[in-house]
């Protein structure tokens, strides 16, 4: 093929000049963070009394579980963080995420593509000829209506998206952890004073059999006294079957086979640490959900620019070249060189209103985002607001609790003292002795729930992950 002539040459590349003056145009709405209910809260109603926070509070660490103190906990926490199975699969979501940015962005560049091609053929009884022909070829759809750049601003907020549900995942088993590890605590708590009961039962036992021997006592008496004892021994069996459930609950969500995890009972020793209450804003920048909804929503939006695109014609450039001959050794001289450029434009001139309903379309799919991510602020307003509440009437609860436990046990005391020097009658001592291990355990159950709720009043307040950390990632 004859090379152009420059003005020809000149006429072919004005498009692309062209192309290159208006890539800096994007049509579609620019992109801003909606308006949300905790811009309208100044503080929560439920954190009066409450220590605000500061960047030094032991809450505000990523790793959050140590302000429980409690040295096997953090090992578990460890573990989650190594070998949960959930978290793998949310990690190579995210990175598949990343690499759709990355696949979105090459669409930028032109497309080049190398070939070679021989053939032989013959017409009638000329002989037969053979062909040689590599050639270098390319093509590029310049951005000029920004489609692509509203395609990889979409990608990197779904990117981010996907690194908050991470995060959103990860503290999720974090909590998860603690709070499983909180009730095995709670059960071995539960078992040493069954245990401890059990053992009151049997001696109670005892001195009923003396008074029946000695026939001050019914057998009623005995019959009620071995009836306690067994259903205390009972009780302890089922607890282990509980302890035993959540254990292998806690080699779960550490990534271990049940079988490889034995965690020796303890004693009760997790205290309540303070949570400094943040601000309603500060949900914003601390919660991976709200910050995965709001990134979902900026997503959205560039899907609106991408659809907007297609009312605008599209712009290829084209450019090949390469050498024919039929001889191998005259193949890459000039004489058989050829190349050739080219434009096209190309534009819907009718489509039924596609374009139009595919614009709406994204529309509607960014107000659902949008009515999703001040949904999930509401969510977490609330969830913040119920677990203060909780921790303030959990506090006051216990201290009552504990004092009604302290009489129930001083009563037991005194039922079983009266009952020795046969003051009272034995459905006294039963009575007192129902009495008091349900206190018991009542205050048990109230000091874990507090300890629970310290747990998801961290999770609502993001424990210590920050908007800045997916922006890093």
């Amino acid at each position: 093929m004859a090379a152009s002539s420059p003005r020809k040459t000149t006429s072919v590349l004005a498009p692309a000049l062209l192309a290159a003056s208006l890539s800096a145009c994007m049509v579609g709405p620019t992109y801003h963070r909606p308006d949300s209910a905790s811009a309208a809260t100044p503080a929560f109603k439920e954190a009066a009394g409450w220590a605000p926070a500061n960047p030094s509070d032991a809450a505000d660490r990523k790793d959050w579980w140590t302000v429980f103190g409690d040295p096997t906990l953090n090992d578990l926490e460890g573990r989650v963080l190594v070998s949960n199975q959930t978290l793998k699969g949310a990690e190579a979501a995210y990175r598949e995420a990343r690499a759709l940015v990355a696949q979105d962005r090459a669409a930028l560049f032109p497309t080049v593509g190398l070939t070679g091609a021989a053939s032989a053929g013959q017409t009638g009884a000329a002989p037969s000829r053979t062909t040689y022909q590599p050639s270098l070829g390319g093509s590029w759809a310049p951005d000029i209506w920004g489609s692509v750049r509203r395609t990889i601003q979409g990608a990197k907020a779904s990117a981010q998206a996907s690194a908050a549900t991470l995060a959103n995942a990860r503290l999720s088993a974090q909590t998860e952890m603690a709070v499983d590890y909180i009730q095995l605590r709670q059960l071995d708590e539960q078992g040493r004073l069954l245990g401890a009961t059990a053992d009151a039962y049997a001696r109670t036992l005892t001195i009923v059999r003396n008074k029946y021997a000695a026939g001050v006592a019914a057998r009623g008496d005995v019959l009620t006294a071995q009836s306690q004892a067994d259903a205390a021994r009972a009780n302890l069996a089922d607890l282990e079957q509980q302890r035993a459930r959540v254990e292998h609950a806690i080699a779960i969500l550490a990534g271990q086979a049940p079988s490889t995890v034995t965690l020796a009972p303890a004693p009760w020793s997790l205290q309540v640490p303070p949570i400094p209450a943040a601000l309603p804003s500060t949900l914003l920048e601390r919660r991976p959900d709200i910050a995965a909804a709001e990134r979902s929503a900026a997503a959205a939006n560039a899907r609106i620019g991408v659809q907007t695109a297609a009312y605008f014609p599209a712009l290829t450039l084209t450019g090949q070249g390469g050498y024919a001959s039929s001889q191998i050794g005259q193949l890459f001289s000039a004489s058989t060189s050829f190349w050739s450029v080219g434009a096209s434009v190309a534009e819907s001139v009718f489509d039924a209103g596609a374009r139009r309903a595919r614009v709406a379309g994204a529309r509607a799919a960014y107000d659902q985002t949008v009515a999703a991510y001040r949904q999930t602020v509401l969510t977490a307003l609330g969830q913040v607001e119920d677990n203060l509440a909780a921790q303030r009437v959990l506090a006051a609860e216990e201290a009552l609790r504990r004092s009604a436990a302290d009489a129930a046990n001083a009563a037991e005391t005194i039922a079983r003292n009266q009952y020795a020097a046969g003051t009272v009658d034995y459905t006294t001592v039963v009575v007192a002795q129902a009495n008091a291990l349900s206190a018991r355990n009542t205050l048990l159950a109230i000091q874990a729930q507090r300890l629970t709720v310290a747990v998801t009043l961290i999770e609502a307040l993001g424990g210590g992950w920050r908007t800045a950390d997916m922006a890093r990632s």
